[in-house]
């Protein structure tokens, strides 16, 4: 079981170094609005480009929301497919399916050797919540790429909102209240833009705090991407490149 272990960490590291060779090499802009103590970064997921910028490029340490059912090798290739390729046209779906299944050892390698926190949606999201705080406080950022496959606008989709409950915890435990700290990822500038930061209030009802700070952010990252000169906006969705959005 060592052996394995670190036959993994090993193939990790040769992957991350695949990876960084072979992707676009980000530039960071507005590290100073990130504030002193740990935060959450939330950002646009912009396909596997969000996940490798962060992993590759962030100014402080950090891990990053995963999907759990990507660590697991009885779930990898259900989710892969469904996640990633489901629509794409489908006459490719058969193609698709059988790269779902190749991509299980790299996908156990990767997102398990990364640094990741699992996430689920079901009763196992108390562990993730408990993992998360205990990073937070002992200052490691937390990235999260919420978007859903529900409309949004034309440079994010939807925004899972639960996320934000994290802040209320974390409130008991410190008595501070958590920032959140919007992100804008965009490959074709290869550069990452963060933004300024917002404040839970654990005075308010959790219900409006939540649909405040999940505005503020999808807001924000908006007017960040549509600030920027026109680029191509590589969406949450992996649909075909012909379909991919300008910013303005």
């Amino acid at each position: 079981m060592a052996f394995k272990k670190s036959f993994s960490a090993f193939s990790f590291k040769i992957l991350k170094e695949l990876v960084r060779w072979f992707s676009p090499k980000f530039k960071v802009e507005g590290a100073e609005n990130l504030p002193e103590d740990a935060c959450i970064i939330v950002g646009n997921h912009s396909q596997l480009y969000g996940p490798i910028a962060c992993e590759l490029y962030s100014p402080r340490k950090r891990r990053t929301w995963c999907a759990g059912e990507m660590m697991h090798k009885e779930e990898v290739a259900a989710y892969a497919f469904q996640d990633f390729w489901s629509q794409k046209p489908k006459w490719t779906h058969p193609w698709f399916k059988l790269l779902s299944h190749l991509i299980v050892p790299f996908s156990l390698c990767l997102f398990n050797n990364a640094e990741t926190i699992e996430v689920y949606h079901d009763t196992r999201l108390i562990g993730t919540i408990r993992k998360t705080i205990a990073e937070l406080t002992s200052g490691t950022d937390i990235v999260i790429f919420p978007e859903k496959d529900a409309p949004g606008n034309h440079i994010l989709y939807a925004f899972q909102d639960k996320f934000v409950d994290v802040a209320r915890f974390y409130y008991r435990k410190t008595h501070k209240a958590l920032s959140f700290v919007p992100l804008y990822i965009a490959p074709h500038l290869k550069t990452m833009y963060y933004g300024k930061p917002i404040a839970f209030d654990p005075t308010q009802p959790i219900d409006e705090e939540r649909a405040h700070i999940i505005a503020y952010l999808r807001d924000e990252i908006t007017k960040q991407a549509e600030s920027l000169p026109l680029h191509t906006v590589v969406p949450y969705r992996n649909i075909p490149k012909k379909l991919y959005p300008k910013n303005k």
